[in-house]
């Protein structure tokens, strides 16, 4: 890659990397909480949530909280309660599910002519004729209780997000700034090419024509449509004025991936047409580069909220 000039670097506000972690235990209430969530790229906000038996309540509520501060982003949560303090419970026995396994298991005694071992431990791995019966909890008492815990897990979870897309936004910053120094080289280049193209005809016309004297008026027309076929100062201010827009969107406190990512489809145009404007090898290198360093962009942005 090559390396053509950098400038002031830009923005000292953070985006937000898609990526993320945050984990916290607390007790509140009589209740040991744990919550951890974690997160990777998805083009929308997708929540995913799994909570300890009977807490599958706190679904909504955490789909609703979290929400409000992050807009993109496959997320996982998870959210464990477990009463440290002993509560009144009562177990129940399903006597006909019971008997029902007590008598296959008789039969299958009987049939193949082994030995019936049943016993209460055996009976007892079959978990379904046992139901806990537990008193109903407060849940909005739950979610008072889970709240705070949930809170210094997102805080690490969009800590990490904020370090990750500072990370990234260094990058792209750096990356922009190749890509301007390459187009400032190209716009001083380009007009040379002219130059030198009227040069070369100039030569060629001599060579052809001998003795006879070349038509100035005819070299300069061909000159002119050569210049007007190869200018890309119409291209290049355009691309600047997509780097002025992108650098805004770095600075945004809102979510700007897919914005950027607009952006960055009508940088690629502008690449192309410059691309098939130029007419050296040096100038053609160039614009590789510069395709080169978009598409790097490209792929932080993907991972860019």
């Amino acid at each position: 890659m090559a390396v053509y000039g950098q400038k002031k670097r830009r923005g000292t506000k953070m985006i937000k990397s898609m990526t993320g972690f945050g984990r916290s235990e607390q007790t509140v209430g009589g209740r040991e909480i744990s919550v951890e969530i974690k997160s990777v790229n998805h083009r929308y906000f997708e929540f995913n949530c799994r909570t300890s038996r009977g807490y599958a309540f706190l679904e909504e509520k955490l789909k609703s909280y979290i929400s409000k501060q992050v807009s993109r982003g496959k997320l996982d949560v998870y959210v464990g309660v477990v009463c440290a303090e002993e509560t009144q419970a009562n177990v129940t026995l399903n006597h006909s599910l019971a008997s029902g396994y007590v008598g296959a298991m008789q039969e299958l005694a009987d049939t193949y002519g082994i030995q019936n071992d049943i016993s209460v431990s055996a009976l007892s791995r079959f978990g379904d004729i046992f139901t806990l019966h537990k008193p109903q909890e407060d849940e909005e008492e739950v979610w008072a209780c889970v709240l705070p815990v949930l809170d210094t897990a997102l805080a690490g979870f969009l800590n990490m997000r904020r370090t990750e897309g500072e990370r990234m936004k260094q990058d792209v910053l750096l990356r922009c700034e190749t890509i301007l120094s390459i187009v400032k080289q190209i716009e001083t280049l380009s007009p040379q090419t002219v130059q030198e193209y009227r040069i070369k005809l100039e030569e060629r016309l001599k060579e052809l024509l001998q003795d006879v004297s070349v038509d100035e008026q005819r070299l300069l027309t061909e000159t002119a449509i050569f210049a007007d076929k190869t200018a890309v100062a119409e291209e290049t201010v355009r691309l600047r004025s997509h780097f002025d827009q992108l650098y805004k969107f770095l600075e945004a406190e809102e979510p700007v991936g897919r914005k950027i990512d607009f952006i960055l489809q009508e940088m690629n145009r502008e690449a192309n047409t410059i691309g098939s404007k130029v007419q050296n090898a040096p100038l053609a290198h160039m614009v590789v580069d510069i395709k080169a360093e978009l598409e790097k962009i490209r792929e932080q942005i993907q991972n860019i909220e």
